[in-house]
């Protein structure tokens, strides 16, 4: 998970008539500002309270895990600061058309600054954030799915030996 978010609280989930899974969170993050406009060791407190942020923002989540298909689609917007800038994101990750068992990352955001100097400036940091943070997202689901596969094998193999003691006994087992 990305270090800067430091909660998520779901607020609805569940699973559609078409056996779709369907999630709506709120992600609270902390977002500082760039060293390029931090002052020093005030850089946490002081100049949030000069131009009245606070350093902890939120974000809505929307998700749409559709087994059929493979699909998992990732839609977010910034609640905090909207008056200053939206950013809306989404994620799909779906089975690779052409290169077998990988998976394809689809990413768009569009990033919107309004009322502040320096705006495309911003636009631009911000979306190179973004981008930057696409691979450790990549790595993450990685990470994932390489756990999930572990936990498969172990169950798997805890399921033979199970069923292997099963057979044992019932083979000892006198019926007379």
């Amino acid at each position: 998970m990305n270090p800067s978010v430091i909660g998520v609280d779901v607020l609805e989930r569940k699973i559609d008539c078409d056996g779709k899974l369907r999630s709506h969170r709120v992600l609270t993050t902390t977002w500082g500002f760039p060293d390029w406009a931090a002052m020093g060791r005030l850089k946490n407190c002081f100049h949030y309270q000069l131009i009245g942020l606070h350093p902890v923002t939120y974000a809505s989540e929307h998700s749409e895990v559709d087994p059929k298909a493979k699909l998992l689609e990732l839609k977010s917007t910034n609640v905090s600061l909207q008056n200053f800038i939206s950013i809306d994101e989404k994620l799909s990750y779906s089975p690779h058309p052409t290169i077998e068992n990988s998976t394809l990352l689809k990413q768009e955001a569009v990033v919107t600054v309004r009322g502040l100097s320096l705006a495309s400036r911003l636009e631009q940091m911000v979306t190179n954030t973004i981008s930057s943070k696409a691979s450790a997202g990549r790595e993450g689901l990685e990470l994932i799915i390489k756990k999930i596969n572990e936990e498969v094998r172990d169950f798997k193999s805890t399921a033979e030996v199970l069923v292997d003691d099963m057979k044992n006994t019932m083979e000892n087992l006198d019926f007379e």
